[in-house]
């Protein structure tokens, strides 16, 4: 059994975001093809679009990309932006997960992150989700 040091010593770090759907909706209404293409990747635009409610789940997107700027200890900024971060899905399992952009990657690389666990959720008014990014393993 690990101890609860070994279990830290392999955590990079962990970063949760809640998002209120009802200021999503304000922002996509507001700003329309502006906002989403400062936040979101067309892959990521697609899959919202389609969808009956597509706040919600731009929303949870959003969270994701807080998260894991959190979880990075950088938030948004010079070391990543929004799009540096693209939330994907398993089109078999429905399971999340990132990608970054080929800079943020290897920026990622150089810190020792391995795998990025990611999670999220969505209810009627709010959209929940949280990162965790594990140290890669030595070799």
């Amino acid at each position: 059994m690990q101890t609860s040091e070994q279990v830290a010593a392999g955590i990079l770090g962990i970063g949760i975001d809640l998002v209120e759907i009802v200021r999503m909706e304000e922002s996509l209404s507001k700003w329309h093809a502006a906002f989403k293409d400062r936040l979101f990747t067309a892959d990521e635009q697609a899959y919202c679009d389609d969808k009956a409610l597509p706040a919600r789940h731009y929303a949870a997107r959003f969270a994701v990309k807080e998260a894991v700027s959190k979880a990075f200890g950088t938030g948004i900024g010079a070391t990543m932006g929004w799009r540096d971060i693209e939330v994907q899905r398993d089109p078999d399992t429905g399971r999340p997960s990132v990608r970054l952009t080929a800079r943020v990657q290897e920026w990622a690389d150089a810190q020792g992150a391995g795998d990025m666990l990611i999670s999220l959720s969505h209810t009627r008014d709010y959209a929940l989700a949280q990162a965790l990014i594990l140290r890669r393993a030595a070799t």
